[in-house]
């Protein structure tokens, strides 16, 4: 029987998205959580220690925005995305789709246009980390000594200045504010797993990543590099986008059943 981490908070959106699973995915005796909440890790060690499957449902990667705070909001249930991740927190291999998905996403007017690697003159590395939960789960330890030390390494390795973007939230710095001003003459993004290395590629900024990072296949793995990053070719930037994408669905496509038609052909 599948089991779907409830979250207490009566406006989370992990209401609607269960309606959808319990409506259109089988049962695979597994647990499915949404986000990190104490609840969800609770779930995930569970699944760890016993050997159960265990999946990871969040925002998508390519979507139209939700509105966040105060109340969660989708705007429209047609064009907004969620990635469905099985035994990790984001997706980092698959396989790669036909590129019918991005057509669709491309009508919807979303992003999925990769423009190429700027190569004109730079002036900073952008330092943009997880959330402190994701950050302590991942990396072990809090953000705060994360970002202390990740800015230690990079200063081995150049003497630019680095810009620290946090995830906006109401009343800090960052909130209301655009983080395509923020990489605008980047030299690279730099990050453990925040979706922030998606914007940076959609704005011609090459990444440095955690391995665990969706971004990771495209992407620089360690700090030494962060004077000359990986740029891949449009060929195979294409080709994750085309798997990326194979992996994110909409609340109709997954209450139709027709999520998990998609999806289990990415379990490779």
């Amino acid at each position: 029987m599948n089991n779907f981490v409830k979250i207490a908070w009566k406006d989370c959106l992990s209401h609607q998205v269960w309606r959808a699973f319990e409506s259109g995915w089988p049962d695979v005796n597994a647990h499915f959580v949404w986000g990190l909440t104490s609840a969800s890790r609770k779930a995930i060690l569970h699944c760890m220690a016993t050997g159960q499957d265990w999946y990871y449902v969040d925002v998508g990667y390519l979507t139209k925005p939700i509105t966040r705070y105060p109340i969660p909001k989708i705007h429209d249930i047609y064009d907004t995305y969620f990635r469905i991740v099985k035994g990790n927190l984001h997706t980092i291999r698959g396989a790669v789709g036909d590129g019918k998905r991005i057509s669709l996403l491309e009508s919807q007017g979303i992003d999925v246009n990769f423009k190429g690697w700027y190569t004109g003159d730079t002036k900073h590395i952008l330092l943009a980390p997880s959330s402190q939960t994701v950050t302590y789960e991942v990396n072990g330890i809090s953000q705060e000594e994360w970002i202390k030390q990740t800015t230690e390494e990079i200063r081995k390795y150049t003497d630019r200045e680095i810009k620290v973007r946090n995830k906006p939230r109401p009343g800090n710095e960052w909130w209301d504010t655009d983080i395509k001003d923020d990489l605008f003459e980047a030299k690279c993004l730099v990050t453990n797993m925040s979706l922030a290395a998606v914007d940076a590629v959609f704005n011609k900024v090459p990444v440095i990543c955690h391995t665990r990072n969706v971004v990771s296949p495209i992407s620089s793995r360690d700090l030494k590099y962060v004077e000359k990053p990986i740029r891949p070719g449009h060929k195979t930037v294409n080709n994750w986008l085309k798997m990326v994408v194979e992996n994110q669905f909409t609340l109709p496509e997954i209450e139709s059943g027709y999520a998990y038609k998609i999806f289990k052909n990415q379990l490779v």
